[in-house]
Parts: C-alpha cells; sequence; structure tokens
C-alpha cells in the first residue's frame, strides 16, 4: 500500500511530549489538521509541568501548578480535538543543573526501564501508523525533552507494532529560532532563553526531512497554547510579537522522519500529506 491509498481516517497517531504546551509549539498545527480531518490521535505528557512558569499568581501557585497545568492541557486538547491524553504523572525535571534535577518524583530521577515499560505497553495498546516526539536536541536542551526523546525512541523500537508504524521527531529548526530571536530583539524585546547562546538552541536544520504547510490550522494552533495560560503571558515575548509575524513563523512545521513503516512505499507518511 502506498500512502496514495490512505485517508486521513486511516490513520491512528501518538505523541509523547515532556511537559504541558510541549505539543503546541512544534506541531500545533498538525495535531489540530489530523484530528480535523478524522485521524485518531492520543496524546502522552510525561510530566505535569509542575516547575513551569507561573504568568499570573491568581492562576496557580507553585503547589498547585501541577494540577492547574493538567487542567490547562486538557483545555487546549479540546481546542485541538484530542480527547485522548494520558499522563505518566512524573515531576517536572526543571533545567540542567537545578535542584529539581534531584527531586525524587522526577523525570530525571526515573530508570529508564519502567518510563520505557510505560510508554511500550502504551504503544502496543494503541498500535499508531505515526509516533511524534520530542527531537534529540531537546529544542533548547530541556532534561525532560532529551529525556523523553530517549525513552520514545526505545520504546518505538521495542513495541510488537514497530514494523507498522512511523517514528517522527518535530523540530524547531536553529534558523527558525534565530529568526524569532532577531524580531524580538528588533522590537525591544527580551527573548526566552537569553541568557543562552543563540546557536545552542534549536535543531539543526539538518534534521529536516518534512515540512507541513499548516496555515490553515495556524488560528487553532495559537488559541490551543493560549489555553497554558500560566506559561502564556499575554504580555510575554511570544504574545508581543505582531500578529502578521506570529502567523507567519507559526504556519509552517517541521520534522524528522527517523523510522519508517512497511505500510507505505515511499515511506514519509506525514509528508504525503
Amino acid at each position: 500500500m502506498s500512502t496514495s491509498d490512505l485517508s486521513f481516517s486511516d490513520l491512528t497517531i501518538l505523541a509523547v511530549f515532556a511537559h504541558p504546551d510541549d505539543e503546541g509549539f512544534g506541531c500545533g498545527g498538525t495535531l489540530a489538521m489530523l484530528a480535523a480531518k478524522g485521524a485518531h490521535l492520543t496524546l502522552v505528557c510525561a510530566t505535569n509541568g509542575d516547575v513551569g512558569e507561573i504568568s499570573d499568581p491568581s492562576l496557580a501557585s507553585p503547589e498547585s501548578l501541577a494540577q492547574v497545568r493538567q487542567k490547562e492541557l486538557r483545555n487546549a486538547m479540546q481546542v485541538t480535538g484530542i480527547s485522548d491524553i494520558r499522563f505518566l504523572n512524573y515531576r517536572d525535571s526543571g533545567m540542567a543543573e537545578t535542584a529539581n534535577n534531584q527531586h525524587p518524583n522526577s523525570l530525571n530521577m526515573a530508570s529508564s526501564s519502567e518510563v520505557v515499560a510505560k510508554l511500550t505497553d502504551i504503544l502496543d495498546q494503541v498500535k499508531p501508523n505515526l509516533v511524534l516526539t520530542h527531537d534529540p536536541s531537546g529544542g533548547y536542551g530541556h532534561p525532560d525533552h532529551l529525556a523523553v526523546n530517549a525513552h520514545t525512541t526505545e520504546a518505538f523500537y521495542n513495541s510488537c507494532n514497530r514494523s507498522n508504524s512511523c517514528l517522527y521527531y518535530v523540530c524547531f529548526p536553529k534558523t527558525v529560532f534565530q529568526r524569532m530571536w532577531k524580531e524580538m530583539k528588533d522590537m525591544g524585546i527580551d527573548p526566552p532563553f537569553a541568557s543562552q547562546d543563540i546557536d545552542s538552541i534549536g535543531s539543526p536544520d539538518e534534521y529536516v526531512t518534512t515540512t507541513l504547510d499548516v496555515s490553515d490550522f495556524v488560528e487553532t494552533k495559537i488559541t490551543s497554547l493560549n489555553c497554558h495560560r500560566t506559561q502564556m503571558d499575554p504580555n510575554g515575548a511570544i504574545n508581543r510579537l505582531s500578529k502578521p509575524f506570529l502567523l507567519d513563523v507559526m504556519s509552517k512545521e517541521y520534522f524528522s522522519l527517523v523510522a519508517f513503516t512497511k505500510l507505505a512505499t515511499d515511506r514519509d507518511i506525514l509528508g504525503s500529506f
């Protein structure tokens, strides 16, 4: 069977990300497109985002943030069109070399075999045609992104469904990040990760094998992202960008095809739509 014989309703997709809101930045438009066209989607979130930002103290406290972010993700997925949401319920590990890395409940401290076993069970149950997860750069090197990439990749190859599934890494190319960074600097906006070396942030451009135009779903993507209210400060860097620039930069999404299915002779199922 080639991808020309497939329809969206034939597809089952499993997306695995580290924190609530990770799904939106990298592939929110693709998820919305797939949902709107009848694909069957399951979203797995490894952590509850316990140590993320709190844009407004009226929205959450450090003690309640995990619960609030779970609800924000459910609200966001109502917009995107995904009802099957599964939490692994690990604690957010925070950034590298912080005390949160050593919290006993953090993803960082969980044994690889435990996490891989949980993900393999989900893969065997869902039997996806497509698996989406973080790329090996983790976007900006977040320990949880790196861990989810490694654990999901191992689970994919352990799964009994492996021969019927494609594995894609979700990329945020360096050149795209640098374009956003420059726009923010030109507007006098302090960009995210301003303390990091700009060349260290983003996926290497050469990772990208598949680029999707999601302009028909970019408004859905942005609305879904803004459901993550604790993270998406209305006055924050992203929301201060001009609407035309934001729509333009968010209208393309980037993927790296890592493993392909025998179901499709031309291999790149995602790129065929």
